[in-house]
């Protein structure tokens, strides 16, 4: 009986882990005065797209990228650390006249224990961002549109296609 009642545990954990290793996840690393780090409990989705005129004949030199990431405000429990959504309502709030409006942000899309896409925006700065509050949803929800400085877009970085 007992061997049964190890397997079965056994079993169970290692089901977890290959649930675990096949779910998709985020993480958010925002380089600057204060570092803001987001992982995979609290970044629901990223969306990513290349800002290009929809009236343009040809292809135009008037190129943008800009990244959506959407998640979750989790508070803290047990004397856990607060999570870093704080720090990106502060980074929305920094003027444009302050140089460290712009910082570097690396995103990673993450499955299977591979991260299929990391993007490097080296200046982004913070075009809109949001935080809602409901008594339905929990503690709360974000949203962060960061774009890259367009003077800058060569130094975008996608890489991608490699185990963690």
């Amino acid at each position: 009986m007992y061997l049964h009642v190890c397997g079965l545990k056994t079993a169970v954990a290692a089901r977890r882990a290959r649930e675990r290793d096949t779910t998709m996840g985020f993480k958010l690393k925002v380089e600057g005065p204060s570092a803001i780090e987001l992982g995979t409990t609290s970044i629901i989705s990223v969306k990513f797209g290349a800002d290009i005129p929809h009236d343009s004949n040809a292809r135009s030199t008037d190129l943008g990228s800009t990244i959506e990431i959407t998640g979750k405000i989790l508070t803290a429990l047990d004397g856990e650390a607060f999570d870093s959504t704080k720090q990106l309502g502060l980074w929305s709030l920094v003027p444009a006249e302050k140089a460290d409006c712009y910082r570097k942000a690396t995103i990673e899309v993450i499955a299977a224990s591979q991260v299929v896409r990391k993007y490097t925006f080296p200046n982004a700065f913070v075009v809109d961002y949001r935080e809602d509050y409901g008594d339905m949803e929990g503690v709360g929800t974000f949203r962060l549109i960061i774009k890259q400085k367009k003077d800058k877009m060569s130094q975008i970085a996608v890489e991608g296609g490699y185990s963690l």
